[in-house]
């Protein structure tokens, strides 16, 4: 079943004991903590791990101001980019020397293949990250809603649990990255 954000929130805030919402602006101090809170915590925790459901490859635009040092080119990221995995060029989705700076993606070559997290739609979100996201988001919401430190200290730890059962689910979603280049298996081969 996939879930909004308004329902990721207000099943947060069950779990808190407060009143669910209807919406961002049912002018509730539930409501409103939930509306700020709600974006920063979602990109967090999507920035926080590669998720498999929430990476994509996408050939990078170039920007027509080059950098002023170190790289010879530079590239526009998406607009739904939250965080780099790696870049390459010609096919293939690794391998090349980069940084980003400013908001921009900066390399010696003149295409870019960029792996990268993105910001999916919350009904695009799998069962393993809904239930990660609503601990963390009931350990957010917390100290605002009850003003208890040590049951938000709590929530935090379940909130650190759930994160850890989501990754290992998602990393089961793909098979494991061969190891390249590197220097102890070129000397055992020789």
């Amino acid at each position: 079943m996939a879930l909004s954000d308004i329902a990721l929130c207000s099943r947060a805030l069950i779990r808190l004991g407060a009143a669910p919402i209807t919406s961002f602006l049912d002018g509730t101090a539930e409501a409103d903590i939930a509306g700020a809170l709600f974006g920063p915590v979602r990109d967090a925790l999507l920035s926080a791990y590669g998720w498999s459901f929430a990476t994509g490859q996408v050939v990078l635009n170039p920007d027509v101001t080059a950098p002023a040092a170190d790289y010879a080119h530079a590239f526009h990221l998406p607009s739904d980019y939250l965080r780099a995995l790696s870049a390459g060029t010609a096919g293939r989705g690794r391998g090349l020397n980069y940084r980003i700076a400013r908001g921009r993606l900066q390399a010696n070559s003149d295409s870019v293949l960029l792996t990268y997290i993105f910001r999916p739609e919350e009904e695009e979100f799998p069962p393993y990250f809904d239930a990660a996201l609503i601990a963390r988001l009931s350990a957010e919401f917390c100290i605002p809603v009850t003003e208890n430190t040590s049951r938000a200290e709590a929530m935090f730890r379940l909130a650190d649990g759930e994160f850890q059962r989501a990754r290992q689910i998602d990393a089961q979603q793909d098979s494991p990255n061969r190891i390249e280049d590197f220097s102890l298996i070129d000397v055992r081969n020789s």
